[in-house]
């Protein structure tokens, strides 16, 4: 029986802790913060995605539609709320047809259920949505994903995992005989392989491991909205933009959630910290680490004016907000939305300034390290860990 340290309590984490467990390894799990789920997972829009985006063959077109299946699998076998509903991707002008067909086509490429649609049928779908035409997308839905994070848990803590909260790592150096040695500042931790499932931090605990990873970590805000409950009958569903294919980001979107709230967003900001939920959550620290780098000034370059101030813009102004939004249903207006929470996306960005399109999994001796996993990693996450563990055996 090895011993095998993850640093990370999110669902990635927690899900390669299970897989782990599960051929038969000793696995501590090691947590900063002092409850699971605390950054990334417990910030996102809970959308089990379909995997209609991603380039036919990468991580994440493959780990997508398995991750789909076995995400909705495991929360139905666990009692967690999961609902597929579907969801619409709408072309508002016909300038954005020729881009919703390539969605199409590579949501045939990947094995996604969906299907091109008029007017008239999107409609039939969401009432109140504006399009000249909309791709249906059957297998997307909704799940509450600290939820699953919880039943990882109670799983984890039933095989006698070692879970650990309110403990960061802040050392790590081969061990005198072979495997890694972890410092928590109570105790020194000694392991067979350690896995980084750090998020917002990943690249960070690479360094500390002694390696030096291609890209860095770049926090970018997503802000979101919500409808006024008198105004949550606006949507049925899910109702997305075509996505601008240069970008990571799907754009602002509308989602009907669980409980029957709207949540409207995320824009995309850069944060001002790597744990940055607001304007004013600022670290002198993490911004200069930041700015040294090359990457963020080639990316500014690239994209700051218009697409970055429109952010900002949109960010600072909840009518700019609300204008987005009735691009996809017109009655939508300013009074209609209020403000809702923010997550922070650990988005890693090469020197080059191009942003890492697909997962990013690095190892090393008795180490591997989780280097980009945004969304729709939440959705993947079981199949993440499967392919980590295969990794670490």
């Amino acid at each position: 029986m090895r011993h095998i340290v993850v640093i990370g309590g999110g669902i990635l984490g927690l899900a390669t802790a299970r897989e782990l467990v599960g051929r038969g390894h000793r696995v501590t799990v090691l947590e900063k913060e002092d409850h699971w789920a605390g950054h990334q997972t417990g910030h996102n829009s809970n959308v089990v995605h379909a995997g209609l985006y991603y380039a036919p063959g990468s991580f994440k077109a493959k780990m997508s539609v398995a991750g789909n299946r076995s995400i909705v699998e495991f929360a139905r076998e666990h009692g967690v709320p999961v609902d597929i509903c579907g969801k619409l991707v709408v072309a508002t002008d016909e300038s954005e047809l020729p881009a919703l067909g390539v969605l199409a086509e590579r949501a045939e490429a990947n094995g996604v259920p969906a299907k091109l649609i008029s007017q008239a049928e999107a409609r039939d779908y969401e009432p109140e949505v504006a399009c000249v035409s909309a791709l249906r997308v059957e297998s997307t839905g909704i799940i509450d994903f600290p939820a699953v994070c919880a039943a990882l848990v109670r799983l984890l803590t039933e095989a006698g995992a070692d879970l650990r909260l309110s403990t960061p790592a802040l050392g790590i150096r081969p061990g005198r005989t072979g495997g890694v040695e972890i410092a928590t500042g109570a105790e020194v931790l000694r392991a067979d392989a350690l896995v980084n499932c750090a998020g917002l931090h990943s690249d960070r605990i690479a360094r500390m491991a002694g390696l030096t990873p291609k890209a860095k970590i770049v926090p970018f805000r997503g802000e979101y909205y919500e409808l006024k409950p008198e105004r949550a009958h606006l949507v049925r569903g899910l109702i997305y933009p075509v996505p601008d294919a240069s970008l990571p980001f799907l754009g602002v979107h509308l989602t009907r959630m669980l409980d029957g709230s709207v949540h409207a967003g995320p824009n995309a900001v850069l944060a001002l910290r790597r744990e940055g939920y607001r304007w004013r959550d600022f670290s002198a620290k993490d911004l200069a680490e930041t700015a040294r780098f090359p990457g963020v000034w080639r990316l500014a370059r690239k994209y700051a004016y218009p697409i970055g101030l429109d952010e900002v813009r949109r960010s600072l102004s909840r009518r700019r907000f609300a204008a987005s939004l009735a691009k996809l249903v017109p009655a939508v207006g300013t009074d209609d939305i209020v403000r809702s929470g923010a997550g922070v996306r650990a988005q890693a960005l090469l020197p080059d300034g191009s942003m890492v399109q697909d997962f990013l999994i690095e190892s090393a001796p008795n180490q591997v390290h989780v280097l980009n996993a945004p969304s729709p990693a939440a959705t993947c996450a079981l199949e993440i860990g499967k392919y980590i563990a295969d990794q670490v055996d």
